[in-house]
């Protein structure tokens, strides 16, 4: 079994409900998790929110937390997976923000960088990886791979 397939029926097991807020993944963690028969059981909306605006927009990141901390930080995927949660009331939530490159990155955060936030009822858990320069569909492919498996481990 596949590991969404894994979370979906962990989901449906459990009557909760998963959305997505994803930058660098731009919506690739909603289509691999549809992929699963009876995904619409679990998903209801997600949300791809590529640009500082539209995480301020429909997520309520705080502008002052991007001045402060920059759009590639745990603090604004936390504030992403607390805004995406409320707004779909959903019970999970992972989100993803980072650059992806080949251009983009700097000293304190290289290409291949990538915040996590994982909100699981009412907790939110942030992390970060470095994938590297592997290339741009490489590190969201990464990304996205690692945050099914982080969730998984959450979830035990």
């Amino acid at each position: 079994m596949e590991k969404e397939e894994i979370l979906v029926n962990y989901l449906i097991e459990k009557e909760y409900h998963i959305t997505f807020a994803e930058s660098l993944t731009a919506g690739m963690l909603s289509a691999k998790l549809v992929n699963v028969a009876n995904a619409s059981m679990v998903l209801n909306e997600s949300f791809v929110t590529y640009s500082n605006e539209a995480k301020m927009k429909y997520l309520g990141v705080k502008k002052e937390t991007i001045d402060k901390y920059t759009v590639v930080s745990e603090e604004v995927a936390k504030e992403m997976a607390l805004g995406a949660a409320k707004n779909s009331n959903a019970n999970i939530a992972i989100t993803t923000t980072g650059v992806a490159g080949p251009t983009g990155g700097s000293e304190l955060t290289p290409v291949g960088t990538v915040c996590f936030g994982f909100y699981i009822n009412g907790n939110v858990i942030t992390k970060t990886k470095h994938f590297g320069n592997i290339g741009r569909n490489n590190v969201r492919l990464a990304a996205t791979n690692y945050a099914f498996d982080e969730l998984l481990e959450l979830l035990k």
